[in-house]
């Protein structure tokens, strides 16, 4: 008997998974991710006529349109069970019309549902509902601002730089981010200041003590002179214990992760980049593992609140069990539309799963889970000692922790421990003295903002309101498969393009690139999916003013010249310095005399590191495919490994 039930899904794997949980009645099918889209060779969009939308089948989806029609024919009902977020609501918009769906007697359900479990796959399907046109719609909205930013702005920078560039309403405010802060590292100026340490014997141990100020007061020493004149009032001398604080401290367990706050978090701990993490957990999510992985939400649902307590007190004790609620504080940007990212069944440990997983799998489902254990655990506690000793009007203080109750650290922060102020000052009591058994000036020099790492700038593309959870990732890939960015040991620096595009940009279409204007645009494209407003008016509002910005620049810009970073390598044809480019594998090296010079070369990287068998330079080289290893710089040397030398194992040497 044919199945009367179609469940059309995006992907194979998240197919794979449901199918597990339904019987023969149901057929699971799946769209592969969009079936129609805006056309590539043209904007797609009716300026004219309130910027309507000229929606194509994307190339190589007919054959699989005309395959889900007959499933569909043959079913009485039809499930479109895409992901649970404005893109997944316009997927099955899509599939709805592509398929013929609005123009027939059978009956076409909506359905979604946060993790893929038997039960919740079969509680959406006990509570399906229409097609939400206000979520479709907040996917339109932004997709066609996106579309007509890109392909009015994009031409400009073909003219007026070189062709194959790109601007985005998200991409460039965090291209001006990443440019900003290189212009503000460039600018700083170190300022000079001191610092007094000071050490006091307990037995064979010691314990710091740092200058706080003058009659408790506190005070930065800007000079030696003035950090000197303490240290001599201060050696040799007796110094009075005139307070010691004995307080708990607590530290808060952390929230269950959003899809930044693990963007942020597998960069720190796993060296994940925001590509690789989303990649990962779209897997961990189909295979259903994880609840779903784009979310700006910290709220936990009351079944998994009730089954991580219950874990939680049969595995460590009641003592580790939090009463904290399924969901707290929230910030003005946050949609709340799904929870936070969890596992779905707490009681599959990592060490359970491991031979299931790949490594990198196994690795971020670790974290997921420790991440959710712990934030439903109770908060950790520190003993914490606060000493203040005085010499006249000089105040010095020292301060010691040591963790009391660990609470959530059982699973999860462990590392952080290691930050803390560990140093035994039970020896130190109010009114005895002491004497620094050593005492000196240390000259410091102010340091400049951090470089942007892929994290970091997740963290402040938020904290700004630029941009959706489902955006951050695409975003610095933009950044960096354009070369706008390039990443040196995780930070982010902008490239000589980069550097022109946003001058180009920031000059010329200064409200694409405000922070502000694109954060309340964002605002705004929320509002749609609630209902209140249209978001053909937003972009009727938005629109002319990009047409005159665009026309002003083509008028009056000239050609902008980017100039290649020149190196020290001699062209062997013709005796230029070579110059960096940037190609579809990465940066390699080319002679500036092109066209009459047409020689390149690979981009030799060294490292700190000299062969095992001449004493020459390491270089870091790609096989054809992009594989890295490393090799003598010298070409009489054989020397060639997979393993950084000096790294732990043996090295592979081709002889």
């Amino acid at each position: 008997m044919a199945a009367k039930n179609l469940v059309i899904v995006e992907s194979p794997a998240k197919m794979k998974t449901i199918k597990k949980f339904l019987g023969s009645s149901y057929t699971v099918d799946a769209s592969m991710g969009h079936i129609r889209d805006l056309p590539k060779s043209s904007m797609g969009i009716d300026v004219e006529h309130g910027f309507e939308p000229k929606y194509i089948t994307i190339r190589g989806k007919g054959d699989l349109i005309a395959a889900l029609k007959k499933e569909a024919a043959k079913a009485d009902k039809i499930y479109l069970a895409t992901d649970p977020d404005r893109e997944g609501e316009a997927i099955s918009w899509h599939l709805k019309a592509a398929l013929g769906l609005d123009h027939t007697d059978k009956k076409v359900y909506r359905i979604t549902f946060n993790e893929i479990t038997k039960d919740a796959v079969t509680r959406a399907l006990k509570n399906p509902r229409e097609i939400d046109m206000n979520l479709v719609d907040a996917q339109q909205g932004r997709r066609v601002i996106d579309r007509v930013v890109g392909y009015t702005i994009s031409p400009v920078l073909w003219e007026k730089i070189k062709r194959g560039l790109s601007a985005g309403r998200v991409q460039s405010v965090a291209l001006r981010m990443v440019c900003d802060r290189d212009a503000e590292i460039a600018a700083f100026i170190p300022q000079e200041y001191h610092t007094v340490d000071a050490a006091i014997k307990n037995g064979a141990k010691t314990v710091k003590a740092s200058y706080y100020g003058e009659k408790g007061r506190k005070k930065t020493l800007r000079t030696a002179e003035e950090a000197q004149k303490i240290v001599d009032d201060v050696r040799n001398q007796d110094i009075s214990v005139t307070e010691v604080k004995n307080t708990d401290r607590v530290k808060n367990a952390p929230w269950p992760f959003t899809t930044s706050t693990l963007q942020q978090e597998a960069s720190r701990m796993l060296n994940l980049s925001t590509q690789q993490t989303m990649r990962i957990a779209q897997k961990l999510y189909e295979d259903g593992r994880i609840t779903y992985l784009r979310t700006d939400s910290i709220r936990v649902s009351d079944e998994a609140v009730a089954a991580a307590r219950s874990y939680i007190g049969a595995e460590y004790g009641k003592d580790y069990v939090s009463s904290r609620p399924g969901s707290g504080k929230t910030g003005g940007n946050v949609q709340d539309a799904h929870e936070a990212i969890r596992p779905t069944h707490i009681e599959q440990t990592p060490a359970m799963l491991k031979e299931s997983l790949a490594r990198d799998e196994f690795r971020l489902y670790q974290l997921i889970w420790k991440r959710f254990t712990a934030s439903r655990m109770t908060n950790a506690v520190y003993a914490q000692t606060s000493v203040r000793l005085e010499k006249d009007s000089h105040t010095f203080t020292a301060s010691g922790s040591r963790l009391k109750f660990d609470g959530f650290m059982k699973v999860y922060g462990k590392d952080q421990d290691a930050d803390e102020e560990k140093q035994d000052l039970s020896f130190l009591k109010e009114g005895m003295t002491v004497r620094f058994d050593k005492v000196e000036d240390v000259q410091h020099f102010t340091e400049p903002p951090a470089h942007y790492t892929e994290a970091t700038l997740v963290r402040a593309l938020e904290e700004d309101g630029i941009g959706r959870p489902s955006t951050y990732a695409p975003t610095i890939g933009t950044l960096l498969g354009r070369n706008y960015v390039t990443k040196e040991k995780k930070n982010l620096y902008a490239t000589e393009l980069g550097i022109a595009v946003n001058d180009l940009m920031v000059n010329s279409f200064p409200s694409i690139v405000d922070l502000g204007f694109t954060a309340r645009m964002e605002q705004q494209l929320d509002e749609v999916a609630e209902g209140k407003e249209n978001w053909k008016d937003i972009i009727a509002a938005f629109y002319p003013e990009l047409e005159k910005s665009v026309t002003e620049a083509k008028e009056k810009l000239g050609r902008i010249k980017v100039a290649d970073e020149v190196t020290d390598v001699i062209c062997d044809k013709c005796g230029r310095n070579m110059v960096i480019k940037y190609g579809p594998h990465g940066k390699f090296l080319a002679c500036p005399g092109f066209p009459e010079c047409r020689n390149t070369k690979p981009l030799l990287e060294k490292i700190d590191v000299k062969c095992p068998k001449c004493g020459s330079d390491i270089i870091k080289r790609r096989t054809k495919k992009g594989r890295l290893f490393y090799a003598c710089e010298n070409r009489d040397c054989d020397f060639i490994s997979w393993r950084k030398p000096g790294a732990k194992g043996k090295d592979q040497e081709n002889s």
